[in-house]
């Protein structure tokens, strides 16, 4: 009896567990229910990636631009800022996929980069252009005599043989070089055409006072000109 008593014992517990089996089987665990339900709304949250409009885009790329010809449709129940929400999200994820389409990605050190094309669209000036400085009268002036601007520079210049830094002009000037000096080189052929030794000291003196003389008659020409003109 008690043989019996033990094998109705095992079949019994055998039926329970295969209960619990079946149990377990036909109902899955909540976890996954709650997954698979988050994972279906944050799909069916997410807009298209391919954006189709009835009148395509245009885009200027250089200046990330992209112009949306399409009228803004509403009705009576729909929500303005909802609608201009999704029509910039729209046009911006058709810039973003032309973008990615068409211009050249390029990788740095810093990163990778898209190159942008040439900008098409003018866009406006924060201030006004300027207006024309009127030139004055020493522009006037070089350009009818066609004279440059030039850089300027120091008024000193090194000098080699001294190894210091000495006035172009003036006391002790780079240009009264030669004049002080107690040994200086003899012009063979200029004494043989003249016939005559030469001072080449004095004469370096001389013409230096002509230029200077030379460039006061300019200089006092010039302003007399001024005076007529004015």
């Amino acid at each position: 009896m008690s043989d019996v008593e033990m094998d109705g014992g095992v079949a019994l517990g055998d039926q329970l567990v295969d209960q619990t089996n079946a149990m377990d089987i036909q109902s899955p665990p909540t976890t996954s229910k709650t997954a698979a339900s988050m994972t279906e709304s944050t799909l069916s949250s997410r807009r298209p990636v391919n954006v189709e409009k009835p009148t395509p885009y245009t885009f200027d790329l250089g200046n990330l631009l992209a112009n949306d010809p399409n009228p803004v449709e509403l009705t009576s129940t729909s929500n303005l800022e909802e609608t201009l929400s999704a029509n910039a999200r729209d046009a911006a994820q058709a810039l973003i996929n032309q973008l990615l389409s068409t211009c050249e990605l390029k990788s740095t050190t810093e990163g990778v980069h898209l190159v942008l094309p040439q900008a098409s669209t003018p866009l406006p000036r924060e201030k006004p252009i300027p207006a024309e400085k009127a030139p004055t009268k020493w522009e006037l002036f070089a350009k009818k005599k066609g004279i440059e601007n030039k850089k300027r520079d120091t008024k000193l210049v090194y000098d080699e043989a001294t190894g210091e830094w000495v006035p172009k002009w003036g006391y002790k000037g780079k240009n009264k070089e030669g004049e002080n000096e107690w040994l200086v080189e003899v012009d063979e052929k200029k004494e043989k055409e003249t016939g005559v030794a030469h001072d080449a000291r004095s004469e370096s003196r001389a013409a230096r006072k002509e230029r200077v003389r030379r460039n006061d008659r300019k200089q006092r020409s010039n302003e007399r000109n001024a005076r007529k003109t004015t």
